[in-house]
């Protein structure tokens, strides 16, 4: 859990990143609408080098999609390629593939996704 700073200190590095990711985080998990299926090609703000187009059949592409999506994504990419029922069955295992203060934003803001990996452990 991020520990909140006095008041006048400057903020840590890990603050800052929480506070980052939890202001792109939709108010609730029913606004992932994206699709959950077929090809997703994300556009360059999110994916700027490398595979931009994800076949969401396949489970490798499907994560790295969400991988991706999580890290460099805004709200509205978020909710666009994003989609509830594929993130919660992915979350035990993609839990351990983002960073820290990623899974963190998640986590405190949706503690169902938090409940998911401790039952699948």
């Amino acid at each position: 859990m991020v520990q909140q700073s006095s008041p006048g200190a400057t903020p840590s590095v890990a603050d800052v990143l929480h506070e980052r990711y939890a202001g792109r985080l939709p108010a609730a998990l029913e606004e992932l609408g994206g699709p959950q299926h077929g090809l997703v090609e994300l556009p360059l703000h999110i994916v700027w080098s490398g595979l931009r187009t994800y076949d969401l059949d396949r489970p490798r592409q499907c994560m790295g999609l969400y991988r991706t999506v999580l890290a460099e994504g805004q709200r509205d990419d978020i909710t666009r390629f994003l989609h509830r029922d594929l993130l919660l069955a992915q979350w035990p295992l993609m839990r351990t593939m983002i960073s820290r203060h990623v899974r963190e934003a998640w986590e405190t803001t949706f503690p169902e996704l938090a409940h998911r990996a401790s039952a699948a452990a």
